[in-house]
């Protein structure tokens, strides 16, 4: 296993995911054209995706580093730092298609590109990193509720665009 050092991958992980989140929340406009759509019974109130979120984030950073530290070569650290970016990546452009472009029907779409990508991450570190993989199920979890919630909110409310 190559010799890592815990610091400077905590400070770059939690970098990443404050910039992923800071972005995230600029995309995000709970406004008029939101607070029109129907919801379901069972949506969560809005204060509770702010608390949500950051507790996935912090895992995510977590499992991002556990995740790096425990593979035993550079090509595996380095699928791992990818697959990180890229859940950002998609994480964003999820908040970009729903709450900017106002098209919920095209972010239920992409959320199912996020949702495999995760799942590919914990299959990926699962064999190397347990607890990395542990620390990616709530995220699974969430957007699996959220693409659910995503779906209802398109059937309730479509067409759009």
């Amino acid at each position: 296993m190559l010799h890592r050092s815990w610091g400077l991958p905590i400070v770059i992980a939690a970098l990443m995911a404050l910039v992923v989140a800071v972005m995230g929340s600029t995309i995000t406009e709970v406004g008029p054209w939101y607070r029109t759509l129907l919801q379901p019974r069972w949506a969560p109130p809005e204060a509770a995706y702010s608390v949500a979120w950051t507790a996935i984030y912090v895992c995510t950073a977590m499992a991002a580093v556990t995740g790096w530290r425990a593979m035993p070569d550079r090509s595996g650290a380095d699928w791992m730092i990818g697959l990180f970016a890229l859940n950002g990546f998609l994480n964003i452009l999820w908040s970009f298609l729903f709450f900017r472009l106002h098209r919920p029907d095209w972010a239920a779409v992409e959320v199912v590109g996020l949702w495999v990508s995760i799942a590919v991450w914990i299959y990926l570190v699962w064999p190397r990193s347990m607890s990395a993989g542990l620390l990616l199920l709530p995220y699974l979890g969430w957007v699996t509720f959220a693409g659910y919630l995503n779906m209802t909110i398109v059937r309730l409310n479509g067409p759009f665009g």
